[in-house]
């Protein structure tokens, strides 16, 4: 198979290869490309999947951060060359580092505030009010299942975008969906929204700036098709874990709308640690840069494993353990490891709002009900599945 190829730059593999025979170092990486294509080259083509596997399985990447003492590895694939971050002491130098394309776009400026960019409706009453109302259909039946998160999400994002103004009907997800980029296309195909509002004017009659698909804000709805997803696997871990479930509970019955749920807010960066919305992030060099004292030209594409990194056991405490208590030390939101939204100007300019609104949604579910039942059922003592796809997911709900 020739999908994927280890390779160096200035020759085909890091090692030399004299008088035109192919050394260990050779047959090493086309082994490494073998098992790269059978293994991980057909889910990093189908990304869009929910639950979707990251690009390489941590075994690989552990074989071969012991091979090559944790330098970068450049492989070869259908779109060139990208280069496999493998150890910790890159992270900084990656999400510092000055990148082209969507992650750029979506990324404020260096030193700007990020908060004042984001929806009028990202926090206080109006937000809890659509929270607690879109949130209802969630705790009306006795099983929870993907499909009705969707819904309940997709019209939450519909209200921040379009306020209380008329009713809009929320077409059904199916085996195509495209979240919120979807339903945005079928409200401007019906009139009910501009494109020239896409520069932030509020049009009249609207309680905040219109996020068209190619606008500003649409890094923010973006931000919202993650969420159902990561709504779940926080339900999941939580009836999977009684005692937190119970505390989180507790939390949320003693606190009105959003606000005063950190414990709750940890369970949620805690999922996103161990389930990340995007398994891997791949950033383009804008310049020349050099990893590990190799020179790599502008262009390069580099792949950075965070679902590795936030789940390896070497630098990560009980790294496949459910512990939500971390995210309440001092600085864990700094952590370099662990960047289920990432960090430095790449940060997902949506985070704030996604967690708001995962929390305020976890919340509302607590407060109704008590999770008696998962599928698929966890062991929490051991290490929990490296893979939770929100689809399998169903939870079964009693009244508190």
């Amino acid at each position: 198979m020739r999908m994927l190829h280890y390779a160096a730059p200035g020759g085909p593999t890091r090692a030399a290869v004299t008088r035109g025979r192919r050394g260990p170092a050779e047959r090493a990486g086309r082994a490494e490309s073998v098992r790269f294509a059978a293994t991980r080259a057909i889910p990093f083509l189908v990304r869009s999947v929910p639950g979707a596997r990251p690009a390489f399985s941590a075994e690989t990447l552990r074989e071969l951060r012991a091979r090559h003492g944790g330098a970068p590895v450049p492989v070869r694939g259908l779109s060139g060359t990208v280069l496999v971050l493998l150890d910790p002491r890159e992270l900084r130098q990656f999400y510092a580092q000055p990148v082209a394309g969507p992650s750029a776009a979506a990324a404020a400026p260096a030193g700007a505030d990020r908060t004042a960019a984001e929806p009028a409706l990202l926090s206080g009453e109006a937000l809890r009010t659509v929270i607690t109302e879109e949130a209802r259909q969630l705790t009306a039946a006795s099983t929870l299942e993907l499909v009705r998160v969707r819904q309940a999400v997709a019209r939450v994002a519909r209200r921040i975008v379009l306020g209380d103004r008329g009713s809009v009907p929320v077409p059904a997800p199916g085996p195509g969906d495209r979240g919120s980029a979807g339903w945005l296309g079928l409200l401007r195909r019906r009139g009910l929204v501009e494109r020239g509002a896409a520069d932030g004017h509020v049009p009249a009659g609207r309680t905040v700036p219109y996020a068209d698909p190619a606008g500003p804000f649409h890094p923010w709805l973006r931000a919202m098709d993650t969420v159902p997803a990561t709504v779940l696997r926080t339900l999941l871990l939580l009836g999977a874990h009684p005692a937190e479930q119970e505390a989180a509970a507790g939390e949320a019955a003693g606190c009105a709308g959003t606000e005063g749920l950190a414990r709750l807010a940890a369970c949620v960066r805690e999922s996103l640690r161990l389930y990340p919305a995007v398994p891997d992030l791949v950033r383009v060099t804008r310049t020349g840069t050099e990893w590990r004292g190799v020179r790599y030209p502008a262009g390069t594409r580099v792949l950075l494993p965070v679902h590795f990194f936030q789940r390896d056991p070497v630098h990560v405490p009980a790294a496949h353990v459910f512990v939500p208590g971390r995210w309440k030390t001092p600085g864990a939101d700094e952590d370099i490891r662990m960047s289920p939204f990432g960090h430095g100007p790449g940060r997902c300019p949506g985070s704030r709002l996604a967690l708001l609104v995962t929390t305020g949604l976890c919340a509302e579910v607590l407060r109704r009900r008590r999770i008696t039942g998962t599928r698929p059922v966890l062991d929490p003592p051991g290490p929990l599945p490296a893979v939770l796809d929100p689809r399998a997911i169903r939870l079964t709900l009693t009244r508190r």
